[in-house]
């Protein structure tokens, strides 16, 4: 005789609710087969622009990927799918999950595309642009902590402008200006590293961005639900 099943822990449906999301955005392609291309057709934009001067490519080059990212990762954590519809928002409060486990499934799934699309348009940076690479060892640290604040923010704009006509366009003006810590401690790091100064103080920022934003989420997790 076997006893009775125990229901999933917090973690675990937070992992299924990402996996799940994960899935439909393969389906759909919409983060890394449109708005990756778009976001290297930005880079590749700018020395047209501003000219071909090499030392002044390289100055920029650093600012304007965190930029490309920032404005371009806006739109991959607001992206529409299957999990916006009234229906399924619906299903999933009935199925007992706290509001908390959702945001934070759907934020790890934005984290996760966030840093494929910084991934996706690095290289572009590189060649276009030829920045010193001494100092991007550092982006290991980098890439995940801007994904993940990035994400989170996203996940929380979402969840403010559910049902909106215009999601796509408040989303942006909700995320871009709570953003700019971590566009400032992203290039400062690249920035110190690059001159030989310490970048730590500026990655323990970033660090500390990423938890205060999760922090302000999961625990306007149920206000967020009644609003929506």
């Amino acid at each position: 005789m076997t006893g009775p099943s125990t229901a999933p822990g917090p973690l675990a449906q937070a992992l299924e609710i990402a996996r799940k999301d994960l899935r439909l955005e393969l389906r759909a392609g919409e983060a890394l087969l449109v708005t990756a291309p778009f976001g290297a057709v930005a880079l590749l934009l700018v020395p047209l622009a501003v000219g071909t001067d090499v030392p002044m490519l390289r100055s920029v080059g650093s600012g304007m990927y965190w930029v490309v990212v920032l404005l371009f990762g806006v739109l991959v954590t607001l992206r529409q799918s299957a999990v916006d519809a009234p229906p399924q928002a619906t299903l999933l409060r009935l199925t007992g999950i706290h509001p908390a486990v959702a945001l934070a499934g759907r934020a790890a799934a934005n984290a996760v595309l966030l840093l494929a699309f910084e991934l996706a348009v690095l290289p572009v940076a590189v060649v276009v642009y030829d920045p010193p690479l001494g100092s991007w060892p550092w982006l290991l640290a980098v890439l995940p902590l801007v994904a993940i604040g990035l994400a989170v923010l996203g996940t929380l704009a979402g969840a403010l402008a559910q049902g909106l006509a215009g999601r796509t366009a408040v989303g942006p003006l909700l995320v871009v200006p709570l953003a700019l810590p971590l566009l400032l401690s992203a290039t400062q790091i690249v920035e110190a590293a690059r001159y030989g100064a310490s970048p730590w103080r500026w990655l323990a920022l970033l660090a500390l961005v990423d938890v205060v934003l999760a922090l302000a989420v999961l625990l306007s997790a149920r206000s967020l639900e009644e609003v929506a």
